[in-house]
């Protein structure tokens, strides 16, 4: 029996398949860089929190569609290894201004420039560029339909 799949995926596999794939392997050439640390999709939070100072937990929450108890593990997690802070919110003292700490500032430039080395290593061109709208517009109707329901 032959077999063609890439990594148990084949050409009747599901599209979503493949990107999931592409980021699997996004992610290991990741920890293979930054081999003192396995953030996985969570560096996605810190680099939220880096573009948007004094933002929310409930923001990460709206932004992600990850329940509030998980973003708090996370968060914490983050703080106890020094890449984040929180800073009662002046204006709403029940909240939180999440802010990243001088440790998680240098983080988020070099994790932007290894994961742009990837892209180049596997040959992202500026046409993928086009595809990643597309992408983000398939992510956003998809965001949507699940908040339909």
């Amino acid at each position: 029996m032959k077999d063609d799949s890439f990594q148990g995926i084949t050409d009747n596999s599901p599209f979503v398949a493949w990107i999931h794939n592409i980021s699997l392997n996004q992610q290991k050439y990741m920890k293979s860089k930054f081999s003192n640390v396995d953030f996985g999709h969570d560096v996605r939070y810190i680099m939220f929190i880096y573009d948007h100072p004094g933002c929310s937990q409930d923001e990460l929450v709206s932004m992600f569609g990850q329940s509030k108890g998980n973003i708090a593990k996370i968060l914490k997690k983050f703080e106890n290894e020094g890449y984040i802070k929180r800073e009662v919110n002046p204006q709403n003292r029940r909240k939180y201004m999440l802010n990243t700490t001088e440790k998680g500032s240098k983080l988020v430039p070099e994790y932007r420039r290894i994961s742009k080395e990837w892209e180049d290593e596997v040959g992202i061109t500026q046409e993928d560029m086009e595809l990643k709208k597309r992408l983000e517009e398939i992510a956003i109707m998809g965001m949507k339909l699940i908040e339909n329901k």
